[in-house]
């Protein structure tokens, strides 16, 4: 059973997590939860212009007056020198859907907030709200995805990964960029190529299609360099790391590195260098990958636009990107990094990776640690790689997995070798809006492959979605918030106006929420009847669902289709198609081997987007004519 626990520092590691909400500290919970309610009015309430209809509206004067039993009338109360407003009172009420309280006992919750709930509210704010994004001071109550929670702690077995061989350097640089990472590990362990022939390969391309996608916030040239001279240094003293041994990559920037920006998108922190050697950079350099560019995240990880410009869709340059993660995916698709590591809260790699037609793996929930890294919601948040096969994800996801010990929600998973698994002993579901392509290719695989339907009964999955991230979300950017730095935000209809409303929503409210979550992830765990399933791969509700319940998915391109309005015959310009295979949590290694063995017979992940050549007759109008759709909350 998935689970919240209370996981204090000392005792964590010992403490077997509690069922969803279950927590022990019962009547701390109550009155953490009700003084959460109240100082969640005093948001509303305190510290507003005159012109608000609020606190300084509700009462002429700043009433502290004690209420009890006693008729409420302003002659019998002196500290109330003026007229109460009781309507404007019940409006505040109302915005929390707390208007139940008759006009004795809201003023009396109005002296409880000014008495006790300011002060510590400005309190806690003041010690843990200072500094935006969420980076210090995580919170204790702690999400685990995983079904079985109770199992002993396994040691954590590396893959064994497929040897090439024959494998050739192609004379085209495009060719090489364009390879996998088994191919051009194996091409440095050969010394065919060095480590900084193929980075100085991969720079020209991050500047030149960088600033055409509008894709690239940061070019760490110098880093690369001195990474790549090191990784072959190491090599011709006969220390090979690995598959991942002088192979370059991009970060999305919202991790951070030493020494760099990390802008996280937006033009509030665009000049931001944080002193923070993030976890997953960190595995990374370890395993002798060379870190190449930070790559555009859209602003405060909402969406692909951030404060350069707004990311392109390599395949057709007139759409955009759409998520978070666009940078990440538009790079890998273009070939301007062999690999990237993206993040997703909901959608922010499967939608991307589905535009820009790249494969993507959103890995199970607290699979990646996430020190370092820009926090939305620490119990949505998912590290994840943008690769060019499925083989390359499960390269990648082997070194950057594992227990971050600043990140509570990270743990040891025991996957099992994806190279290994035998898919013919795997039952996969398909539900109604899979590709039946992918279906037959994988029955001739040998998977038994049946119809399926994952059902629950919860109604309000975007809802419990919504509510769970945007409180998250205000918590790490209070002071953002509170210091109107919203109102430089690049697009006024996302962050702004959702932390808006989260701030009127009552930790009552947050907290029924997560028990709803609780009864989705039963409902879910009691119908994954099959061993893994296909589909959509953006099916909204599904990707709400998925990352509330914290199971992976990857998203594998199936082929391509005409662009819409296509301005001649002879475009090369294609919409992407792609699928999401989808298991449960902790078997990332069965999602991964049943995309490897589609792409063992298939080649879409291979083809290369037309952005040198779009064919005859096909200029893309400036402005672009495409119609961007209605954003939605990555």
């Amino acid at each position: 059973m998935a689970s919240y626990c209370w996981s204090w520092q000392r005792s964590r590691d010992n403490m077997c997590p509690m069922r969803l909400l279950n927590l022990t500290r019962g009547k701390l919970c109550v009155f953490l939860v009700l003084t959460s309610f109240f100082l969640l009015l005093t948001c509303i309430f305190a510290s507003n212009p005159p012109q608000t209809c609020f606190l300084n509206r509700i009462l002429a004067s700043n009433s502290t007056a004690y209420m009890g039993s006693a008729k409420l009338d302003p002659k019998n109360h002196p500290e109330h020198s003026g007229k109460i407003n009781y309507e404007c009172l019940h409006t505040a009420f109302g915005l929390l859907d707390a208007d139940i309280f008759n006009d004795s006992k809201m003023l009396e919750i109005e002296k409880g907030v000014k008495e006790l709930n300011i002060p510590i509210t400005r309190a806690n704010r003041k010690l843990v709200a200072s500094v935006n994004g969420g980076l210090e001071n995580p919170s204790y109550l702690v999400f685990n995805s995983a079904w079985n929670i109770c199992h002993a702690r396994n040691a954590i077995k590396q893959f064994n990964y497929p040897a090439l061989s024959g494998v050739q350097r192609h004379g085209r640089d495009e060719d090489i960029a364009f390879m996998s990472i088994l191919e051009l590990g194996q091409l440095i362990r050969s010394k065919v190529i060095t480590s900084e022939e193929l980075t100085g390969i991969f720079l020209k391309r991050l500047k030149r299609y960088g600033p055409v996608l509008e894709s690239v916030v940061t070019i760490t040239e110098e880093l690369a360099y001195k990474q790549a001279k090191q990784a072959d240094q190491l090599l011709a003293k006969g220390t090979y790391l690995g598959p991942l041994h002088g192979i370059p990559y991009g970060l999305k920037d919202i991790i951070a590195v030493p020494q760099y920006k990390t802008t996280w998108g937006s033009e509030s922190f665009k000049d931001q260098v944080l002193d923070i050697e993030a976890w997953v950079y960190k595995r990374l350099k370890s395993a002798g990958a060379v870190l190449v560019g930070k790559l555009v995240t859209g602003s405060l990880a909402y969406d692909d636009i951030w404060f350069g410009g707004r990311t392109r869709n390599p395949w057709n340059i007139e759409e955009y990107s759409t998520g978070s993660s666009a940078g990440p995916a538009a790079c890998t698709s273009a070939g301007m990094v062999p690999f990237a590591i993206g993040s997703e809260t909901a959608g922010s790699i499967t939608y991307p990776a589905a535009r820009c037609g790249v494969t993507a793996l959103r890995p199970t929930f607290g699979t990646v640690g996430r020190t370092g890294v820009m926090s939305i919601s620490e119990s949505l948040d998912k590290l994840g790689p943008f690769c060019r096969s499925a083989a390359d994800c499960a390269v990648v996801l082997d070194y950057i997995r594992g227990k971050d010990p600043d990140d509570l929600s990270s743990r040891d998973i025991p996957l099992a070798d994806p190279f290994a698994v035998d898919i013919t002993k795997l039952t996969v579901g398909y539900l109604e809006d899979a590709e039946m392509d992918v279906v037959q290719v994988l029955r001739s695989k040998g998977v038994n492959m049946v119809p399926f339907k994952l059902n629950y009964t919860v109604e309000s999955v975007q809802g419990i979605l919504n509510f769970t991230m945007d409180v998250d979300m205000l918590a790490h950017f209070d002071e953002w918030q509170r210091s109107h730095q919203d109102d430089d935000y690049e697009a006024q209809d996302q962050w702004p106006l959702e932390l808006r409303r989260a701030r009127v929503i009552s930790a009552v409210d947050y907290v029924q929420a997560q028990r709803m979550r609780g009864k989705l992830i039963r409902e879910v765990k009691e119908n994954f009847k099959v061993n893994a399933f296909i589909g959509n791969a953006t099916d909204w509700e599904r990707v709400c669902m998925g990352n509330l319940v914290g199971f992976p998915v990857i998203v594998v391109p199936t082929g391509f289709k005409k662009i819409s309005d296509a301005p001649s015959n002879d475009t090369r310009r294609r919409t992407t198609i792609t699928m999401g295979i989808y298991a449960p949590p902790d078997h990332d290694h069965v999602a991964l081997a049943l995309a490897m063995a589609y792409q063992s017979v298939t080649d879409h992940h291979k083809q290369r987007p037309p952005i040198d050549d779009l064919g005859p007759n096909d200029l893309i109008p400036n402005p672009p004519r495409a119609v961007v759709p209605p954003r939605q909350l990555f």
